[in-house]
């Protein structure tokens, strides 16, 4: 038996509460995880995981040894990072996974400068709107704008999105243009429906002016769970939308859409990167971060003072 597999495979099936996806990650046969912890088990003489056909559950005995097991492992990757090659270029594959918009327009145009630093970074970068299960799909970090909703995990605060309301000049040309927010409730106006990924309904917003807060529901006729798919369908005038200005920026110097009531505003919405709470923050994770960071700071720096943004634009 190898003792460094037997370790890390033990690790990964609790993380991943599954032999299955376990092994998936690991790129092994379900097989050889199996025999890894078998032995593992045998050789402390100790019950780690009880297993069952539905569900694989740790033990008290396992949980103590899970929490030993986790900083070695730490401890050995830090040894080899420790080198000053290593640390001087951090190495190996990360797995993050992005909205689909800020991959698009700010992140992707960016990796060049990324890799230029750091050349020995892989990078598999998931492009999506779905809530990512961290450590089932053995993902290193996500990018997340909105309420974080699982205490669980932990967070860096890299930026704040500036929101405005804006409609495509086909839209306006069809229904008007409506000068109070209160227009988009049971008129004939529409909004771009944006779907909740945790609820899979479109939720209100909460606008602000100097006079009133008002909560904006608004009726649609299509509705997306996709950042650049809701963009889209504001752009072929299918609706109102709510965009963060990065989005908005170069539609609006075209004249592709239009800012609609000026006065009015949201709280602007912070983004995180999130990343699992017992995963070592590799020297590689950790330059991931700072260059986001740095980036974030650059597009959607943080004001002085801010609050929460509504958790429905939490894809954009």
């Amino acid at each position: 038996m190898d003792r460094f597999d037997a370790l890390q495979a033990f690790a990964r099936v609790v993380e991943a509460g599954s032999f299955t996806k376990a092994a998936q990650t690991l790129h092994m046969s379900k097989t050889t995880v199996t025999q890894l912890v078998q032995q593992l088990e045998a050789r402390l003489r100790v019950k780690l995981l009880n297993r069952t056909t539905r569900q694989v559950r740790i033990t008290a005995d396992g949980a103590a040894y899970y929490e030993r097991v986790v900083r070695l492992l730490a401890d050995l990757e830090d040894a080899d990072t420790s080198l000053s090659s290593a640390s001087a270029s951090p190495k190996g594959r990360l797995r993050v996974d992005v909205p689909s918009p800020l991959a698009s327009l700010i992140l992707v145009p960016a990796l060049p400068a990324f890799h230029s630093r750091y050349p020995e970074i892989q990078i598999d970068m998931g492009v999506s709107d779905r809530m990512v299960d961290l450590i089932g799909d053995n993902v290193d970090c996500v990018l997340r704008g909105g309420n974080l909703t699982d205490s669980s995990l932990m967070a860096r605060r890299v930026g704040e999105l500036q929101l405005g309301v804006y409609a495509a000049p086909s839209y306006l040309e069809r229904a008007t243009t409506p000068l109070h927010p209160r227009e988009l409730q049971d008129t004939h106006h529409r909004i771009v429906g944006l779907l909740s990924t945790r609820t899979g309904k479109v939720a209100p917003v909460t606008m602000r002016s100097d006079a009133e807060d008002i909560d904006v529901q608004g009726r649609y006729v299509v509705a997306v769970d996709d950042g650049n798919a809701y963009l889209a369908a504001g752009l072929a005038g299918m609706g109102i939308l709510w965009l963060p200005q990065y989005m908005a920026k170069a539609h609006l110097a075209r004249g592709d859409l239009v800012p609609l009531f000026d006065g009015w505003r949201f709280d602007p919405m912070p983004m995180y990167v999130v990343f699992p709470p017992n995963r070592h923050v590799s020297a590689k994770l950790r330059v991931f971060i700072d260059w986001v960071d740095e980036l974030m700071a650059r597009h959607a720096p943080m004001a002085a003072t801010s609050t929460q943004a509504s958790a429905v634009l939490d894809h954009l």
